[in-house]
């Protein structure tokens, strides 16, 4: 597989991943954004910890939607985060329903 062939195959990847969640991002009150994924969800729990002077979020999330090209299924019932980076919760706007220009 030459290079030109990877490039396409994950632009194309790219775009089919972008069609989903165009599609389900409605379905969805929660965007959470951590360092690694993106998350869709409706109900999530997070909890700060802090041991020995660090500190890390935990994150759990219920009926959840991954933003991974890689993932052959990309809803999972049950998502658990733990990371020391940032963690980014949005709530979004349902009048708005982040519709994108089409193109």
């Amino acid at each position: 597989m030459s290079a030109e062939d990877l490039e396409k195959y994950e632009t194309e990847m790219e775009l089919k991943l972008y069609r989903e969640y165009r599609d389900v991002v409605g379905l969805f009150k929660y965007v959470i954004e951590t360092e690694r994924r993106f998350y869709l969800t409706n109900d999530y729990e997070m909890q700060v910890h802090s041991v020995q002077g660090e500190v890390f979020f935990e994150v759990t999330m219920a009926d959840a939607w991954v933003w991974d090209m890689y993932r052959p299924a990309r809803f999972v019932k049950q998502v658990r985060v733990l990371t020391f980076k940032d963690v980014n919760i949005e709530e979004l706007n349902k009048n708005d329903d982040l519709e994108l220009p089409s193109g």
